[in-house]
């Protein structure tokens, strides 16, 4: 039932009203309203036993098991949220001075050090606040990088067809043409391909290692030294570092650039639009491009590094230092963790995903990459039951929400066949994994036996399957009074 549904004329909620009246002085005539805004008129009580209703209704990583490919849904520490809602850190004016935010700098300042540290770049930046502003980013100090050497006829960005949506993207906005560089059968990049794409107009290649196909490209530093070669530079999609933390470092591949996601891989719950954090390191070469305001230390006193002392930095990406609350929540993260600590996420979440990935093999189902072990992520292909059952991914997706499980990435990376991408993060425990397992099992025998209870699904959700066409060209979502 809506909220406006529950409306009865005259009821309210004034118990926690402001005592001082609120006035309109302010606000010239022309824009005040003329008549009532069409709020719905409720008791407190049934405001808040609404919303917590349909807070009980949604999948969350609180309530259900995620494994959302290449998001990294996993469970994310209280402590880390109580360590960035301490009061001093909490209450700090953006315009604070230097002098009375020491606290703070200190702890950002740090948290550049430890990712120096876990990606092997030279230097990192906090500022930017998601992770395709991170990407916009490094592209843009690399094209910094060429034209601050006149070398202007450098105008391609080579991407894998396997790459994310935004990587396209985030180089066009910079002005780059881009070039799809296919993947071989076996999961890398077909180096035939990238040796006839490089030329005098690459400008540089944007990766993701391991790549969204849940396979570590085992050619990178051969790439790495193709692209090198031919004058362009290496960035790399840190979208997700839980595979790799305290195992390899971007930098020693070769990369020239990464952004890091921290709501993905530290420690802020992802999903629902933001908020996140999408910092930015880089090699020797392109530190004075970094974006600002970036903290320094000399010794005594942290301070803000600016225009002043950068004078060649691709500029600011936000109003002030980037997405505060979620850096501290990461750096809280890196120190609860530790360097071990970060090892065991790497060690725990690869170990998850293969044990997933042999069990579903071993219950009947294909991996896209059969030959190859699984990253932090990897990929089953439903074309066999598509095309035998006529019961596709999605109809497994829907089905699984009856059984208490979100179902994983569906249809990417594109170039698989009735794809799910499966992460199932290294925070879930193994009775989980083996629900999830035994769960896909009984659908697929539902596939065969009863399969419009598949292709219906779900049942027992309260939204009915939806016309996901229909709904994206036709979307209403407002509510109209019934007419008296």
């Amino acid at each position: 039932m809506l909220i406006f549904e529950q409306s009865v004329a005259g009821r309210h909620a004034r118990a926690q009203a402001p005592r001082q009246p609120i006035t309109l002085s302010g606000i010239p005539d022309a824009q005040r309203r003329k008549t009532p805004a069409a709020l719905p008129q409720v008791s407190e009580m049934q405001a808040v036993r609404h919303y917590t209703r349909l807070s009980q209704l949604n999948f969350s990583i609180d309530t259900h098991f995620y494994p959302l490919g290449s998001c990294t849904m996993k469970y994310n520490p209280r402590g880390c949220q109580e360590v960035a809602a301490l009061p001093g850190l909490v209450s700090r004016h953006p315009y604070a001075p230097e002098s009375h935010s020491q606290g703070i700098l200190a702890c950002f300042h740090e948290l550049q050090e430890m990712l120096k540290d876990i990606t092997g770049m030279a230097e990192v930046s906090l500022s930017p606040a998601a992770g395709a502003q991170g990407e916009f980013a490094g592209v843009a100090m690399i094209r910094a990088y060429h034209e601050s050497r006149n070398d202007t006829a450098r105008t391609e960005i080579l991407i894998p067809d396997a790459a994310h949506g935004t990587n396209p993207a985030s180089a066009i906005m910079c002005g780059y043409k881009v070039r799809e560089i296919p993947t071989g059968t076996d999961g890398d990049i077909d180096l035939d391909a990238l040796a006839d794409a490089l030329g005098a107009q690459t400008a540089g290649i944007m990766l993701t290692n391991p790549s969204t196909l849940g396979v570590f490209d085992r050619k990178i530093e051969t790439i790495a030294t193709m692209v090198h070669k031919a004058g362009g530079l290496l960035y790399y999609d840190g979208a997700n570092l839980n595979a790799i933390l305290g195992k390899v470092r971007p930098g020693d591949m070769g990369f020239d650039v990464i952004h890091m996601n921290l709501h993905k891989t530290f420690s802020t719950p992802h999903g629902g639009g933001g908020p996140g954090a999408g910092p930015v390191g880089v090699s020797e070469r392109l530190k004075p491009y970094l974006p600002i305001p970036m903290v320094g230390y000399n010794g005594d006193d942290y301070y803000w590094l600016t225009e002043k002392e950068r004078p060649e930095t691709i500029g600011r990406l936000s109003a002030f230092a980037g997405n505060a609350g979620i850096l501290l929540r990461a750096w809280a993260y890196a120190r609860m963790l530790g360097r071990e600590g970060m090892h065991r996420v790497a060690e725990f979440s690869v170990l998850n995903a293969n044990y997933m990935l042999k069990k579903l093999i071993d219950a009947g189902f294909q991996a896209a990459y059969p030959e190859r072990r699984a990253t932090h992520e990897f990929i089953i292909t439903l074309k066999r039951e598509a095309s035998e059952l006529g019961v596709n991914t999605m109809d497994f997706a829907k089905r699984l929400l009856d059984h208490g499980f979100h179902a994983p990435t569906t249809y990417f990376p594109l170039l698989i066949p009735e794809c799910l991408l499966i992460e199932p993060t290294e925070t879930e425990d193994k009775s989980t994994l083996d629900g999830f397992i035994e769960v896909m099992s009984k659908i697929e025998r539902e596939a065969r036996e009863t399969p419009d209870v598949v292709k219906t699904a779900p049942h027992n959700l309260p939204v009915k399957r939806l016309d996901d066409v229909l709904a994206a060209r036709q979307l209403d979502l407002r509510w109209r009074p019934k007419a008296v």
